[in-house]
């Protein structure tokens, strides 16, 4: 608050004739003193009229409150005086006859506001100044907001409010489309007026960085990034297909005795194998998550139209919720895999839904393929050469490395899980055929069968009776397990989740899933991975791996049963 400040009275004119001199001088002295008085505060003056022998009103008080507002708000200017028969506030028009009260005032600029109190001896003034600012704080536009709480998925939204300066408000936010930032995470809201982010349900995980936009009345712009870290909720991936399923077999030699597959075909190229593996999959990348999201949804979750544009179909409607997370979100033109497992619930038994180029047309959803397991307590397969959302025509969501299977009952620095299924892996080509467990590729190369003749492209390759020699090798479907003779990195000793890692590397092995770069390994994404520790698994290359020989677990070509 600003208060005015004190200033002596000077008395103008002089007595009437009829006074006498000592009159006068007592007069005068009176109200020299008064205004010496630290109680006239106010930058008062005084005045009285020739003639008059009373004395002039006193101001006790004259200040604004607040003394600084925003542009469009309200001060109060307060007064106190006496011997005052009126008082009177410019600029304006107010006066009044109280000896104290109140006025408000909205100047559009700064302003210094006068108080006049008047008798029939004169008349004193005081002065307060009211300053007049754009909205917080005046100067440019800015969006001063600069973090917000990160969340766990599947749980509601701790809050987050945005807030501006400077500009003319009121002011308008909203989430840039700008594809080198990310949206909001999914199942996340921004309310345009009041800048509040909200969610009673998470659907996205991992590290999101939107770009978020403040505009005010003007039009002006200013923009500000802001990271959500979203801790994942993947423990059910662990339930996805029995337990006698391959996805959940070890392939370690020590414990199974399987074999190293030595068909022409199963080797990783050898073009590759000095590749690393390359983790594609962590907190964040380039502000948005890293990985294949994956959500679980109740047995009541309501089915959706889903409409398939390109490749097979294995469903028309789905329980697909608008705040189902897609890979690389919704600003991405990449896979955006969309992966939705349905728990059981009544005499439902549980199923997984799962959607290639998924894109959310606002309760409806689009993709150009997708493939379902109608039941995941069952170790059924999709039917050979049909397709699912990836080249090998296997499931994504129970082979993803995921960060609850790692941390287990511990923290991310201190973790204590295990990874109990091969973790499926691409390279830039695979063979144009598949083994088992998979039911479909997308690759190069051809192979002749033992006795001659090409067998065809695309098809099923056996292990257990081998092609006689290929062109190139690497078929879909084959499981590749770190060698009992590769020695563990160094770094896994101040690495722990790749630690965890490697040892799933050793007795559960890896699986080709895809053409992408060669060697690069695939997670969900979540706030709790160290991209750092991860960093360790890149001490591996691809000639660190052996194909194996499942051919002897295999129950039935249509089954991921194991039969020991």
């Amino acid at each position: 608050m600003r208060s005015p400040t004190p200033s002596r009275g000077r008395r103008l004119g002089s007595p009437a004739g009829a006074s006498s001199w000592l009159a006068a001088f007592a007069l005068v002295c009176a109200n020299v003193c008064c205004a010496a008085l630290a109680a006239c505060a106010g930058s008062a003056t005084s005045q009285t009229m020739p003639g008059q022998q009373n004395s002039a009103p006193h101001i006790g008080s004259f200040a604004a409150n607040p003394a600084s507002i925003v542009s469009g708000s309200s001060s109060a200017l307060s007064w106190s005086v006496s011997g005052a028969t009126s008082v009177a506030v410019t600029p304006g028009t107010f006066t009044s006859t109280s000896a104290s009260g109140s006025t408000n005032v909205s100047p559009a600029a700064t302003t210094t506001y006068t108080l006049t109190a008047t008798n029939s001896a004169g008349s004193v003034t005081a002065t307060a100044v009211v300053t007049v600012t754009s909205s917080g704080g005046g100067g440019p536009l800015a969006l001063v907001t600069s973090s917000c709480p990160g969340g766990t998925q599947g749980a509601a939204y701790a809050g987050c409010t945005l807030a501006a300066t400077g500009g003319s408000p009121p002011y308008t936010f909203s989430v840039s489309t700008d594809p080198s930032f990310s949206p909001l995470p999914e199942g996340m809201a921004l309310e345009a007026a009041s800048g509040k982010i909200t969610s009673s349900l998470i659907g996205g995980q991992g590290t999101y960085t939107p770009e978020f936009v403040v505009t005010d009345s003007a039009n002006a712009h200013a923009t500000q990034a802001i990271s959500f870290a979203i801790n994942g909720n993947n423990a059910f991936l662990a339930s996805i297909f029995p337990s006698t399923s391959i996805f959940h077999h070890r392939v370690d030699a020590a414990s199974t005795s399987l074999p190293v597959d030595t068909s022409p075909a199963a080797a990783i190229y050898s073009g590759y194998l000095s590749e690393t593996i390359k983790p594609f999959f962590g907190t964040g990348y380039a502000n948005v998550p890293n990985g294949i999201p994956a959500i679980q949804v109740p047995s009541n979750q309501p089915d959706v139209a889903v409409s398939t544009t390109v490749y097979q179909s294995y469903f028309t409607s789905g329980p697909i919720p608008p705040y189902a997370p897609v890979e690389g979100t919704s600003y991405s033109t990449g896979d955006r895999h969309v992966l939705v497992y349905l728990k059981a619930g009544g005499s439902s038994k549980p199923a997984l839904y799962e959607m290639w180029q998924g894109i959310s047309e606002g309760g409806p959803w689009t993709d150009s393929s997708n493939a379902l397991w109608p039941d995941a307590t069952s170790n059924a397969l999709t039917p050979q050469g049909n397709g699912t959302s990836d080249a090998a025509g296997l499931p994504v969501a129970p082979l993803l490395a995921n960060a609850d299977e790692v941390i287990g009952t511990g923290t991310p620095t201190a973790p204590n899980g295990a990874v109990q299924h091969p973790v499926r892996f691409t390279l830039n080509h695979m063979l144009n055929y598949w083994v088992w467990p998979a039911t479909e590729t997308a690759g190069v190369g051809s192979c002749t069968a033992t006795g001659g003749g090409a067998i065809p492209t695309e098809s099923q390759i056996s292990q257990s009776a081998p092609p006689a020699s290929c062109s190139f090798s690497g078929p879909a479907g084959e499981i590749y397990r770190l060698k009992a003779s590769v020695a563990t990195p160094s770094c896994a000793m101040t690495s722990p989740q790749s630690a965890i890692l490697i040892t799933g590397f050793r007795n559960y092995g890896i699986i080709l899933a895809d053409n992408g770069d060669s060697g690069g390994l695939i997670g969900t994404p979540d706030a709790r991975w160290n991209d750092n520790d991860l960093m360790c698994l890149r001490s591996l290359t691809l000639a660190d791996f052996e194909p194996v020989n499942v051919s002897s677990l295999i129950v039935s070509n249509s089954s991921g049963a194991t039969s020991h």
